[in-house]
């Protein structure tokens, strides 16, 4: 019997591309949004392209919440989908205060920062490589070095749940992981040969 590989329908994520890099891989892929779906999935994979308050609102308004934070399966993030799994971001509209957090779901217990403006040109795009690398399956036959493709302006600090960093003004959390939950700022569906392979490892981790 195959496994049953799941992408979330959050509502802000450009889920034909995420399909078709899982696809490429020979694997098939549901898209959805519907709580048992999601809750009896293999393989969940979270994406996420805009802003952390319209992508809570959207997990809100599609109930998803609860069904997400009670998930044991090994859940993978995309960009924002990464994001979502702190505890909170700093990321808002722009008719918020910049006081203001958002809730995400708390999956891993970190927090989601603007980078430092000034440094740097924001947002980080393009490709960057990682500065360290931790021994989880996720990056088998990663290293050090490798090139992946970015496209943020907030990040995760370094914590102890950091599983790879990455350097653009400051080093910041490249992938996080705690538990069956992991994490990667970066988007494997558009990194290459190496984005596959972080897809794939985790389809077969």
């Amino acid at each position: 019997m195959s496994a049953n590989y799941l992408l979330v329908d959050t509502g802000c994520a450009n889920l034909a591309s995420v399909q078709s890099a899982i696809e490429r891989l020979g694997f098939t892929v549901t898209i959805s949004d519907d709580t048992e779906a999601i809750a009896q999935a293999d393989k969940v994979i979270l994406p996420g392209v805009g802003n952390a308050q319209h992508a809570m609102q959207n997990l809100q308004q599609k109930s998803l919440i609860h069904t997400l934070q009670q998930l044991t399966q090994p859940v993978l993030g995309f960009c924002l989908g990464m994001q979502l799994m702190t505890r909170h971001s700093a990321e808002l509209s722009l008719n918020q205060a910049n006081n203001t957090l958002v809730d995400c779901l708390n999956l891993i217990p970190t927090e989601i920062k603007a980078l430092p403006s000034g440094k740097v040109r924001l947002p980080h795009m393009g490709w960057n490589t990682l500065t360290q690398v931790s021994n989880h399956p996720i990056f088998e036959g990663i290293t050090v070095g490798d090139y992946f493709y970015f496209v943020h302006s907030f990040a995760a600090p370094i914590s102890e749940y950091t599983i790879a960093s990455c350097e653009y003004g400051i080093n910041f959390s490249a992938a996080i992981a705690k538990n069956n939950f992991v994490g990667c700022q970066f988007h494997p569906e558009r990194s290459g040969k190496l984005g596959s392979k972080i897809i794939e490892n985790f389809l077969t981790m």
